[in-house]
This record gives structure tokens, C-alpha cells and sequence, in this order.
């Protein structure tokens, strides 16, 4: 059967994850009928029913890290003024991190410079 090709793989929240694997434990289905309505596969199942029995509801969390949190500011030609600050105080948090680590803008943009000058190579 396998996945479906094209297209990004489904994200399974961790409260839906909860449900395929309540409903073995409770008897209500059997693992074969959850993996085939929900199109899952059957590893994928039984590492979620492992994940449960090991480590209760928090170790069905995704633990996945988000990607570039500017991205969904910059793709965008005409922003909402929520949206406005939401990207100004983003750029803010990500200055007081830097500035935590020690690093000033001088060293970013060294950092910066010695990237393209290996990219160009």
C-alpha cells in the first residue's frame, strides 16, 4: 500500500494519535481496521502505541522543531497590521537571543559575509 505519493506527510496531532490508540486499547477496533481507515501504516501505529505505554500522553507529542519563523512574514506582499507587529516583535526576540549569546551585529554580518564568500566557491 505505502504512502501516497506526492505531497507532504500528514502531521498527526497528539490528541488524534491518542484516539487511534485508545480505541485498540478499549477494543473498540482492531490496530488492522484503525491503520486502514486512517491510512496509517502499521509501524507508524505501533510506535505510537509504545510511545503511550512508555511514556503516557506527553511522549505522543511531536517533537519536530518549527522551521524559520520569518518565513511566513517574508512570503507575503501586503501584511495585516497584527501581522506587522507580530513580525517586528519576532525580529526583536531574535535580537535579544543573539545579543545573549554574546554575538553583535558586526559578527553576524562576518558570519555572513564568510557564507557567501564559500557559497561563491
Amino acid at each position: 500500500m505505502g504512502r501516497p505519493k506526492g505531497g507532504k506527510n500528514r502531521e498527526w496531532s497528539k490528541e488524534e494519535k491518542l484516539k487511534f490508540v485508545l480505541m485498540v486499547m478499549n477494543g473498540e477496533k482492531t490496530y488492522l481496521e484503525v491503520t486502514r481507515e486512517f491510512n496509517l501504516s502499521t509501524s507508524l501505529f505501533w510506535k505510537w502505541m509504545k510511545q503511550y505505554n512508555e511514556g503516557g500522553l506527553e511522549a505522543l507529542e511531536n517533537k519536530r522543531k518549527p522551521g524559520n519563523p520569518l518565513a511566513k512574514y517574508s512570503r507575503r506582499k501586503e501584511l495585516t497590521d497584527i501581522e506587522k507587529l507580530e513580525y517586528e516583535l519576532m525580529l526583536y526576540k531574535i535580537e535579544v537571543e543573539r545579543l545573549k549569546k554574546g554575538y553583535t551585529e558586526k559578527d553576524v554580518l562576518l558570519a555572513q559575509e564568510k557564507l557567501s564568500e564559500k557559497n561563491m566557491k
